[in-house]
Formats: structure tokens, sequence, C-alpha cells
């Protein structure tokens, strides 16, 4: 991620919201919040069957009042689980200075 975001210095403002990126330019090691919430989009999209016209804004990582992370769709991100009668979607994920790793649920109802 960190050389992905040193080549493409539009990447940042592309994929992330503001929130986003205020939340990883204050940790230590920027480059692998960005990873984890990468990650995280694909996941999510991966969750959702995948779908045309997706903007990787539409999906964001925030954080529950508990700390644990959590998910918002905006635009077609919110009409395709909407579609799929989504009601919410789970994420967990993980990073490290060489990985990223995202596991989202798709839920029903």
């Amino acid at each position: 991620m960190e050389r992905a975001l040193g080549r493409h210095p539009t990447m940042r403002e592309r994929v992330f919201t503001p929130e986003e990126r205020a939340y990883c330019d204050a940790k230590a090691r920027p480059a692998e919040s960005y990873a984890g919430r990468f990650a995280a989009r694909e996941a999510v999209i991966k969750a959702l069957g995948g779908y045309r016209g997706k903007r990787w804004q539409d999906i964001s990582v925030s954080r529950a009042p508990s700390g644990a992370p959590a998910i918002r769709l905006e635009g077609n991100a919110k009409v395709r689980a909407d579609t799929l009668g989504v009601s919410k979607v789970l994420i967990t994920f993980t990073h490290e200075r060489t990985s990223a790793v995202a596991f989202a649920v798709a839920v029903a109802g």
C-alpha cells in the first residue's frame, strides 16, 4: 500500500473518505491503516456479490461506539445492498507492515 500511495498521489482522495484519511494519517504507520481499509472495501464488494458502477468512497470504514470497525454504505453500494435485502455488513480486518486481510459478512433482514 505504501508503494501504491507513493505512485498514485491522488489515490488517497479517490479511494478514502476525509474521515478515513484523517484517521489513517494520524497513525504512526499510515500505509498499514490504509491497507486495512482498502482490504475491507474489497471484502464488502465481494460480500455484495460485486457490482457495476462502484465508487470506492461508497464504502467506508468507521468505528462503532464500542471501538469495533463498522461499514457505512452510500450510493451504488447502498443500492446494491438494498437490492439484495442486506440490512448491515459486518467487518473484521487486520493489518501488519506487509499485509492486510479483511472478512465481511452481508446480513439480510
